[in-house]
């Protein structure tokens, strides 16, 4: 939110007010420094709420009602409300106080979205956040599915939206490139290139005959190497083109990744070693019967986790350990971990390595865990991949709705809660597809105002006279307008980008019922008036909300559809 904002006015004079009742004695307790105002559901009670006098009812020793009516009255006697836009203020209930804005004020938050553009929504309220976002994060043994879906759709659009409150943020993809799944996968290419069974734990999708195929097509000698060296170079060239093929449908998917960071890089130049060190020197670290424990338990993690094990091999925890020191000597102050729904048992033990390395489990780190989607078509669950052999892959559900279709599904949901995604109502270009219902209403704009200046109507800031707009759906839909800065900057705090979509698709929606009750171009033969070319401002402004919001989804905003 702009600090000239309408928004902001308003919240000012509201604690001016407040500065003016302390200093003056009427208010006796401390006053806030900063306001957080609502739009009331119901529009008869104005254009803003606050229960700031609630909050302040206890420390003042005041009934709610009575700092409320002080709030109104030091407005009024210290003439605060013409400067702020304000009309009108109103107490109701226990201490609410309701806010009519003057029709020209609330009207210029379109001055706001035109001059900002792009940028409407932004703020610098995580400007001192230094974050690693991790999701996605894959064996590169094989195609990114269903679960790895969901959240290159969320993680993507979450980047974004603490993008947009001012973070620092660097999206990472952890490759799970060691341990015996790797060997696997080598043994499944060498099995198949030499028509041999694979082996029964090993990878059985057809992608693994078409992955051979193209590894014995460039490199013939594999096969006729001892076993051991036969399956590691299958292996190592596997990986690169699996990989090399993950990162392209990621790319396709709108999805990019600033680090793709290897397990492997873990161990190498001693930085394994160095991890070890620093946990050691916070005293968690302890020897027991020829093993290298981490005592977790410390820090409520249910027990305590093996790093090295007795026979000298690393466990897996050995990587979880390294990885996060790795990611705090990285710079990073805010590390956030996207994981899939059968990683619930992660989260204690992760939040824990944060305490052992000397962190606050509370402030430097997040987990977030994301549930399973179905997939319905005819009717029916999809549970199997032509290509993987299991669950449907990314690219397979690109290929029956499209980018934007699962992009934006995706993302609509709380990542808390499963999700059912139904192809068939994905393809409809009907009111029932939310994403086609967003997308249209930008579309319609788009078509409205190249009609507006086909007729000779002109718009943008130098034709907008917002004192014109007193109608009750422009009021509506300018005050929906308003609360964009808001939402973006409660997705980004409480790291839901859903909001995002529904904020959106209800703004879609108020756009539609303008439409119907204001006539934003003229009939027939018609002259074009300067309500006309108003109504096409704020159209504009519209257009450039809804189009600001699917950039931080990722999803395309057509001008035609």
């Amino acid at each position: 939110m702009s600090a000239d904002s309408v928004q902001s006015k308003v919240a000012s004079a509201i604690l001016k007010a407040l500065e003016l009742a302390k200093s003056s004695g009427l208010l006796n307790c401390d006053t806030p420094t900063q306001l957080t105002l609502d739009r009331p559901k119901n529009r008869d009670h104005g254009d803003y709420a606050t229960s700031i006098s609630l909050i302040l009812a206890k420390a003042a020793g005041m009934p709610p009602r009575s700092i409320a009516e002080l709030i109104s009255k030091t407005l009024t006697d210290n003439n605060l409300l013409t400067p702020a836009g304000i009309s009108k203020v109103e107490i109701a209930g226990a201490g609410f106080i309701n806010i009519t804005l003057q029709t020209a004020s609330q009207g210029a938050v379109v001055v706001e979205i035109l001059t900002a553009g792009k940028k409407y929504g932004t703020s610098n309220m995580l400007s001192r956040k230094k974050i690693n976002l991790e999701f996605v994060s894959a064996n590169p043994t094989g195609p990114l599915h269903l679960g790895h879906t969901r959240w290159a759709a969320v993680g993507d659009s979450l980047a974004r939206v603490l993008s947009a409150a001012g973070a620092q943020v660097s999206r990472e993809f952890y490759i799970n490139d060691r341990g015996n799944q790797m060997d696997l996968f080598g043994a499944s290419l060498r099995a198949v290139a030499l028509d041999q069974p694979r082996p029964e734990s090993g990878y059985h999708g057809e992608y693994i005959a078409d992955l051979a195929k193209e590894i014995v097509k460039s490199n013939p000698s594999f096969s006729k190497l001892p076993e051991s060296e036969s399956i590691a170079a299958f292996r190592d060239t596997g990986y690169k083109l699996q990989l090399a093929q993950q990162q392209k449908v990621l790319d396709n998917f709108g999805t990019h990744f600033d680090t793709w960071f290897s397990e492997r890089n873990l161990y190498e130049n001693n930085f394994f070693t160095h991890s070890l060190d620093k946990l050691k020197s916070k005293g968690h670290v302890y020897e027991e019967e020829g093993a290298t424990w981490l005592r977790t338990t410390d820090f409520g993690d249910d027990k305590d986790r093996v790093i090295i094990k007795s026979d000298g091999s690393f466990a897996y925890f050995a990587s979880d350990s390294a990885y996060y020191v790795s990611k705090r000597e990285r710079g990073f102050n805010l590390c956030i971990y996207m994981l899939g729904a059968d990683h619930h048992g992660y989260v204690g033990r992760i939040k824990a390595i944060a305490a052992c390395a000397g962190d606050d489990p509370n402030k430097d780190i997040e987990i977030l865990i994301g549930q399973m989607v179905k997939i319905i078509e005819d009717g029916q669950e999809l549970k199997l991949s032509k290509r993987a052999g299991t669950i449907i892959t990314l690219e397979e559900l690109v290929e029956k709705v499209g980018t934007d279709a699962a992009r934006y599904t995706l993302i609509r949901y709380p990542t808390d809660t499963p999700m059912v995604m139904d192809v068939d109502l994905l393809r409809k270009n009907t009111n029932e597809n939310p994403v086609y219902y967003v997308q249209y209403a930008h579309a319609r704009i788009c078509a409205v105002l190249r009609n507006a200046k086909e007729i000779g109507i002109n718009y943008g800031l130098d034709f907008y006279k917002p004192q014109l707009l007193d109608h009750e759906r422009e009021r509506e839909l300018i005050g929906l307008l308003a609360q964009y800065p808001r939402i973006v900057a409660s997705a980004a705090e409480m790291r839901e980008p859903h909001r995002v979509s529904r904020y959106i698709e209800e703004l879609a929606g108020q756009y539609h019922r303008f439409y119907n009750d204001c006539r934003v171009l003229p009939l027939g033969d018609e002259k074009p008036t300067e309500l006309n070319s108003c109504r096409a401002t704020l159209s504009l402004a519209t257009a450039q909300v809804i189009s600001n919001g699917l950039d931080l989804l990722g999803v395309s905003a057509p001008e035609k559809m």
